[in-house]
């Protein structure tokens, strides 16, 4: 099997983990502070078939980069909408970051034990986890990052910080697509990649911190 399909291969499954982990967390992280809405429609669970999204998972194969269907949320069932919406967004990319912990500890305290091919899918699942949480925590709708941030907003200018949310998502949309198919197609570098390069770096050295 060619080298480029293994990795690929490897890149599908670890993508299929963290999008399942990350909108699952979502789903129980509302359903836990009230909203059943999710639960109601499936989302409840970790079968990958609940959470991917067509395009975004034709987009793993076409591009290496995917996305997962939103969890529906409803706030009015949270007891404080701001702050518990802000709890949800959070426990997507905590949930990440948990997974790449999970899946580090093989290779942190058995690497001679295990096969080649097993450690390399580890490393894959372990870094595109830590990726996919720094990357979702950014402040950009629609990203989790842009909800967390709203526990910031002073109460009287919450809606218009939301509106603000609506009217710009198409924009940061446009920039990511122009990211993967510009910059990181053509000119070998990545915008996004240089924000967080650092810190998937400084990420991954706390999850490896003493392996």
């Amino acid at each position: 099997m060619p080298q480029s399909l293994i990795e690929l291969i490897y890149l599908v499954i670890a993508l299929v983990i963290a999008i399942s982990v990350h909108e699952f967390a979502h789903a129980l992280a509302a359903y836990k502070l009230g909203d059943p809405t999710a639960k109601y429609h499936g989302r409840l669970t970790l079968n990958p078939l609940a959470h991917l999204d067509p395009l975004g998972t034709l987009m793993m194969f076409l591009v290496h980069f995917g996305w997962g269907k939103p969890v529906p949320v409803n706030p009015y069932h949270f007891k404080n909408p701001v702050k518990d919406s802000a709890l949800v967004s959070l426990s997507g990319p905590m949930s990440n970051f948990l997974t790449a912990l999970i899946f580090s500890v093989p290779l942190k305290y058995f690497p001679q034990i295990l096969p080649t091919w097993l450690a390399l899918l580890l490393w894959v699942i372990v870094d595109l986890n830590i990726i996919l949480g720094i990357f979702n925590l950014l402040p950009f709708p629609p990203l989790d990052g842009s909800k967390i941030f709203a526990v910031f907003i002073p109460q009287n200018k919450q809606n218009a910080y939301f509106n603000f949310l609506e009217k710009s998502q198409p924009y940061f949309m446009a920039f990511i697509i122009i990211d993967i198919f510009i910059f990181t197609r053509i000119f070998g570098f990545s915008l996004l990649w240089i924000v967080l390069g650092n810190l998937f770096d400084i990420v991954k050295t706390l999850i490896f911190l003493g392996g």
